[in-house]
């Protein structure tokens, strides 16, 4: 029997389940990425149901056996992240991806941090674009896929700024002669992973690469499904 006490998470994701629940994929602290389900909160006289939503900070507890656990309480650990417009289709995003990439009771701890810190910087930036492209390469690293951005693959050399390369998820840039440069939407100049490689996204052109590089990258790893919230942004 899993038993999980008084335990701090977001929720990832809800569907309704049978008649009456709530199927909710959930982040937490210390446990991970993991499964429950909220029985009867949909019905008409059921109370506390409006703080199982994303976006609300909580503390849970759960039990059961299996993947799939039984929410057995819940209350508020803070006040919910005031995300609207744009924003909000942001989180939504950042929520898809830990649902698709982490495994079940995989923890990573520094990785909830990174979560609330990302859902608090779109609170409140104007630059969501610059928030998402450090949030992936983070996750990236926290997985264990990090990005190789600042040497040149087949020579080990530092990258040229003006130069072209292209991107091996795997492996890092790999140099392209200027006159074969072939499907331009699978080049990027050097400046681009320099810039990520710095967490300096200053410009709007490298902004456009960047998120062009990451776009690549993730889809080593989430394979052929495109995701639902990436058609919406």
């Amino acid at each position: 029997m899993q038993r999980i006490n008084t335990e701090r998470c977001f929720i990832l994701h809800t569907r309704a389940y049978r008649e009456t629940s709530l199927l909710l994929e959930l982040f937490t602290e210390n446990y991970g990425r993991i499964g429950a389900i909220a029985k009867g909160v949909r019905k008409a006289k059921a109370t506390g149901r409006g703080l199982l939503q994303p976006f609300v900070p909580l503390f849970i507890g759960c039990s059961g056996r299996g993947e799939l656990l039984t929410l057995t309480d819940y209350e508020s650990a803070g006040a919910p992240l005031l995300l609207i417009g744009r924003r909000v289709v942001c989180a939504f995003y950042v929520n898809e991806l830990l649902v698709r990439l982490l495994h079940r009771f995989d923890p990573h701890p520094e990785l909830f941090q990174s979560y609330q810190t990302v859902l608090t910087n779109l609170e409140k930036t104007e630059q969501e674009q610059v928030v998402l492209r450090l949030f992936e390469k983070s996750l990236l690293q926290t997985l264990g896929y990090e990005l190789q951005l600042q040497k040149e693959v087949e020579t080990g050399g530092a990258l040229d700024p003006e130069a072209f390369y292209r991107f091996d998820p795997e492996k890092g840039p790999i140099l392209v002669a200027s006159n074969n440069l072939g499907i331009k939407n699978q080049i990027y100049p050097g400046n681009c992973f320099l810039a990520l490689a710095e967490e300096k996204l200053n410009t709007a052109a490298i902004l456009r690469d960047v998120k062009r590089l990451m776009r690549q990258a993730l889809a080593h790893y989430l394979g052929d499904k495109p995701l639902e919230s990436g058609k919406l942004l």
